[in-house]
């Protein structure tokens, strides 16, 4: 029988054993299928498994024997967003119109993950296109929170979350628009990262050079984060922007990490549509507890309402950008991706460069935010995770959203900035569920923003999720 409590040990140590031959591949993939096994059929994280995993995970093993350096993600199971592309695995983007298709070649980011050693495990599930911050399509159907089985996991990225914090991988890639790694990490109680424009190429896409989404990884803990993230940064010889790299060392900044004499600016909500109390407090807390690590934290005013309406003119732009061969078939998809195409299309020329001058105005706001202070902290969600049968949540603190998507206001106006962003688990409110805390870093503070991520962590830890104990 494979040992289940391997698959839920920290990546970086799943890795370290890997490497010093105390545990096989082949072992933690097992242990990681077991997991799969035991609670994919109620979550439904994972919608399409790679059969050519154990091939890859008896390779490594062959590699090491041989006594050869296999990488940093020695041996370690990763899940692959339905969105991006894995050779000879079925990729629908979660959509009726690509429920067969199979890519020919990887990502860009799947031949990094291979070539630092990870064994791609399968493809999560993800609303289509990535439209959405609740985990649900027509191919697949809802993905469900490992915390309580009747709540939403978050999204887009959500089948990642939901494996990842029930073991049936290392670490999730996804991708990040509007909050779709933030999002399903506060849900899901794992930490995700929302790297800087061009860290991270994301190659194919028909939007080559978009200047919103970006790839990146989750983990259960920061320093997974970083592990991850070191193996996939740096340019791309597809991608148009990228970002330097060169000496930095993610990693390290976590493992390294003192809070000491460092200023933190805290804002209970920086998009002004309201937020529920309990999540508040608890976010409240986690931020004041840097104190306990010899930071100084105060609370200010940041009032970012200003970017909503323009966040969603670039959103409309990018879906009309991203699904541009297609626009002849939007009345093939679903609700949420036809609304967003129809709503782009109809964005005007003067919308789009109001779109860009709040970019330049929330851009500037932050370089003088960032004279007085190292990092933001802000509640990632203004919610808590809602009941997984609905859409979206249709009010916060009692508030009639103006929007399907303005729930998830306070990372969409973060997206604006192009800055690392963070989401680490805060706690959990009164009913038990994860709360996620933003932290924004400065420009390239990748780093910055993932040592403060693992002093949260430390200062506030979580249980497993009940599932684990409750049994699939």
């Amino acid at each position: 029988m494979p040992d289940d409590s391997i698959s839920l040990l920290p990546a970086h140590e799943i890795a370290r054993r890997v490497r010093a031959r105390e545990v096989s591949p082949v072992e933690v993939l097992d242990a990681c299928m077991a997991q799969v096994d035991a609670h994919n059929g109620t979550l439904n994280a994972l919608v399409t498994m790679n059969h050519g995993a154990r091939d890859e995970a008896e390779a490594l093993e062959r590699r090491i024997a041989r006594g050869e350096d296999v990488g940093p993600l020695a041996g370690l199971p990763v899940g692959i967003k339905d969105v991006t592309e894995v050779a000879g695995v079925r990729t629908t983007y979660c959509s009726p119109l690509f429920t067969d298709h199979v890519p020919t070649e990887d990502a860009a980011v799947v031949r990094r993950l291979r070539a630092a050693g990870a064994v791609i495990l399968g493809k999560t599930n993800t609303p289509e296109f990535a439209a959405g911050g609740n985990t649900w399509n027509h191919v697949f159907g809802r993905t469900l929170n490992p915390w309580n089985p009747e709540r939403s996991a978050g999204g887009s990225t959500g089948g990642g979350a939901a494996g990842l914090a029930t073991g049936m991988f290392a670490l999730a890639q996804g991708t990040d628009l509007g909050g779709s790694l933030r999002i399903p990490a506060s849900f899901c109680g794992i930490v995700g990262l929302r790297p800087s424009v061009g860290l991270v190429p994301t190659w194919p896409q028909e939007y080559a050079w978009d200047p919103v989404q970006v790839t990146g990884v989750m983990g259960r803990t920061a320093e997974d984060v970083a592990l991850g993230l070191q193996s996939i940064a740096g340019p791309g010889e597809y991608a148009p922007l990228a970002q330097p790299v060169a000496g930095r060392d993610f990693g390290a900044a976590v493992r390294g990490a003192d809070v000491r004499g460092k200023r933190f600016a805290y804002c209970r909500d920086i998009a002004g549509i309201g937020i529920d109390p309990d999540v508040e407090r608890v976010c409240r807390d986690a931020a004041f507890a840097l104190h306990d690590a010899g930071a100084r934290v105060e609370e200010i005013d940041l009032d970012l309402a200003y970017a909503r309406k323009p966040f969603l003119a670039l959103r409309g732009h990018w879906f009309v950008s991203q699904l541009y061969p297609y626009l002849d078939r939007v009345d093939e998809f679903g609700v949420n991706v036809a609304n967003n195409v129809r709503a782009g299309l109809k964005v005007t020329p003067t919308e789009l460069a109001e779109a860009e001058v709040t970019r330049k105005r929330i851009w500037e706001e932050f370089r003088a935010l960032f004279r007085t202070w190292d990092q933001l902290l802000t509640p990632t969600m203004a919610v808590p995770p809602f009941p997984v049968v609905e859409n979206f949540p249709r009010t916060v603190a009692g508030k009639e959203m103006e929007t399907y998507i303005d729930w998830v206001a306070p990372t969409f106006v973060l997206s604006m900035t192009g800055l690392p962003v963070a989401s680490v688990p805060a706690g959990l409110d009164a009913e038990g569920m994860p709360v996620g805390l933003q932290i924004v870093a400065p420009p390239q503070g990748e780093e910055r923003a993932l040592a403060t991520a693992g002093i949260v962590q430390r200062l506030r830890p979580l249980p497993h999720p009940p599932v684990l104990s409750h049994g699939g």
